[in-house]
């Protein structure tokens, strides 16, 4: 017998993974909601002053979700070469759209333009009940639903969905409630962000640079029409500067020009001068994960199921692929008459998403401990290992269509069909 609940999709956390996930649903004949705990137009701690790099494939994506066109008008920015470097070493590896028959390898979008963005598709979802400002306090689970206690502004109620989706974060929330156990290896590092401008225009080039402490990354990035800092129109960058804990109090206590010499001396004169800063901002590092994503009626999509270290600027492209992936799992289900909440379910999605997940922190945990570090056969290695992308025949064109998204299964929302049941 089938029990009736108040959701067939009840999804925790409206920031940027939990909105995509309802925007990827919304031709999907599924009773869909979104627990938040901000209310209407009050500031999400998701759609803050970061800038977000978005992959091709996550391009590919977003358009499929209908929010592409408004992004682009939003200022999201074409990456269309890529510049690896170690500091204190030759070797160098360089990407390039163009080699790769593509129009861009990536785009960069301001977090809180995405959030607008998101914010007006949400609104237009006709299928889609929102509980905001709402927090869980409790989850238990049956064989046929999950049942979830919210504490909103009008009381505490109850509701039940027959999948819950927790899309919370970092520090989620159901992750707490369900008492499950996470892995959280700290880098000793955090990134200090800022946005800069350089008497150079961008180029549309991306560069990474390793250092002792941690990569540093400068984004090409446009400003929002509109915004105070448009008029810098091709010279202006979001710079992410890892840096080890211990130094982080320092360079934030900096001045402006002691942060613009610091920040040119770690970069060099190849893309011309550093001429202004923003206000910075820091984010502590680490790599948390969990070993199982998925539970009965349960499922941990994007930084609720896994953090990651910010170098190659895969953590939102790796939350998107869970987006599109679990999309795709649910449309099947609907059309298939099977249980959005059932195993079927929860087993084809993990199937799908373990390689992609098992491959990207392989890689990105790899690059952050293995180019921090001074040890000499390390730095060595490094060296090879840029060299080798750059020289060996397909290493580069691997390398790129890992940073575009393009390894693995790839969705049907990536490949521009739209997901119907």
């Amino acid at each position: 017998m089938t029990v009736q609940t108040d959701f067939d999709l009840l999804i925790v956390g409206g920031g940027m993974v939990g909105a995509s996930l309802a925007c990827a649903v919304q031709h999907l004949p599924l009773r869909a909601g979104i627990i938040e705990a901000s209310a209407p137009g009050a500031a999400h701690p998701s759609f803050d002053a970061r800038a977000i790099a978005l992959s091709q494939g996550s391009k590919r994506i977003l358009e499929s979700l209908g929010v592409w066109d408004a992004l682009e008008r939003a200022g999201a920015t074409a990456i269309r070469r890529i510049h690896v470097s170690d500091r204190g070493h030759f070797a160098t590896a360089r990407l390039s759209a163009e080699e790769e028959g593509v129009e861009a390898l990536g785009y960069v979008a301001e977090a809180s333009a995405m959030g607008r963005v998101f914010d007006d598709a949400l609104a237009q979802l006709r299928n889609l009940t929102w509980l905001r400002p709402a927090e869980v306090a409790a989850v238990s689970i049956d064989a046929a639903c999950a049942r979830v206690q919210v504490n909103t502004a009008a009381g505490t109620r109850s509701v039940t969905t027959r999948l819950l989706v927790a899309a919370d974060g970092g520090r989620s929330s159901i992750r707490a409630l369900l008492g499950e156990k996470s892995l959280r290896l700290p880098y000793g590092q955090t990134a200090v962000i800022a946005y800069v401008v350089t008497d150079r225009p961008h180029d549309f080039v991306a560069y990474e640079r390793f250092t002792e402490t941690g990569p540093l990354a400068m984004l090409p990035c446009r400003a929002m029409p509109g915004s105070a800092e448009a008029g810098h129109g091709d010279h202006r960058w979001s710079l992410v500067w890892t840096a080890k804990d211990e130094e982080v109090e320092g360079i934030l206590a900096l001045s402006d020009e002691e942060f613009l010499a610091r920040l040119q001396a770690r970069l060099g004169y190849r893309l011309g001068r550093v001429v202004s800063t923003g206000p910075r901002f820091a984010y502590p590092l680490a790599l948390h994960f969990l070993r199982d994503y998925a539970r009965p009626r349960v499922l941990f999509i994007g930084n609720a199921a896994h953090t990651i270290h910010p170098v190659g600027g895969q953590g939102y492209n790796l939350g998107l692929r869970d987006v599109a992936a679990l999309a795709e799992v649910l449309a099947d289900a609907v059309r298939t008459y099977n249980d959005v909440g059932g195993p079927t379910v929860s087993d084809a999605y993990v199937a799908w998403r373990q390689p992609d997940y098992t491959r990207v922190l392989a890689l990105t945990d790899g690059l952050a401990r293995g180019f921090s570090s001074g040890i000499v056969p390390l730095a060595a290695a490094r060296g090879l290992g840029l060299l080798a992308i750059e020289l060996v025949p397909g290493a580069r064109g691997l390398f790129a269509r890992q940073f575009m998204g393009f390894t693995g299964k790839q969705p049907r929302l990536a490949r521009g069909l739209r997901l119907t049941a």
